[in-house]
């Protein structure tokens, strides 16, 4: 399976800064290291303005650019080869139009051609979350020239897990990718970089925590450290072959 994204282009869309990192990062740093991949992050929210009770950008003017800032640091820790910035109100994407948001990974599409897509699993606690894998479903309906052959959902810490345990909508994933300490460290220092979100053990973001849930899926799969997805779609084309 994994061979299957030797040298594709990847894009990875997400709802927050810190998402292309907290569900992803790692094994986005092998693919783009031992496979080659060319990969793109969208991040499609703003961040940070739901922590006040009203929207208010020109207050958090000062945050959003350093998360600006903190969104390249990332970045290059990862090895991203771009990201996309959009201003989508944080935690509010309920309040938005889901074609908006449609419409912008079908920009992105048209511009990036990418083969795969990798995003949040449809199920997480987070709004903003589970509208972003409405609009890239919608955004890559399996029609005749469509050029996305493969979406696969993650999980993102401090969202996904907080789904109730009795929620019928749980992340339960069919494929692994095993990551190597340098991925994880390099996950670590990505998270890291974003200063208004990273968060002390034993918050999910945490240094430690996610070096505990990489352990955790290496366990259950018989290897020393993992990243979790659950595979969406796979269409194996002729000229893909």
């Amino acid at each position: 399976m994994l061979e299957s994204f030797r040298n594709k282009r990847v894009l990875v869309v997400v709802a927050h800064p810190d998402d292309e990192v907290l569900g992803v990062g790692a094994s986005m740093h092998r693919l783009i290291v031992e496979y080659n991949c060319q990969a793109r992050a969208i991040i499609l929210g703003e961040g940070i303005t739901s922590r006040s009770n009203q929207r208010d950008t020109e207050k958090w003017k000062n945050e959003l650019a350093d998360h600006r800032k903190n969104i390249e640091d990332a970045r290059r820790q990862i090895g991203y080869e771009s990201v996309g910035i959009y201003q989508f109100p944080d935690n509010r994407f309920d309040g938005v139009d889901l074609l908006d948001i449609i419409k912008v990974i079908e920009k992105e599409k048209e511009e990036f051609l990418p083969n795969i897509i990798l995003t949040h699993h449809g199920g997480d606690l987070n709004i903003d979350h589970r509208r972003t894998f409405e609009a890239v479903i919608t955004a890559c309906r399996p029609m005749e020239k469509e050029p996305v052959n493969t979406i696969v959902t993650f999980e993102t810490m401090s969202g996904t897990e907080w789904r109730a345990s009795s929620d019928p909508k749980q992340f339960i994933p069919n494929f692994f990718i095993q990551i190597s300490m340098q991925d994880l460290e390099a996950k670590i220092k990505a998270m890291e970089a974003y200063e208004y979100e990273r968060r002390e053990y034993p918050h999910p973001r945490s240094p430690r925590s996610l070096e505990i849930r990489a352990r955790m899926w290496g366990i259950a799969n018989g290897v020393e450290l993992a990243e979790a997805f659950q595979i969406i779609r796979i269409v194996e084309k002729y000229e893909d072959r």
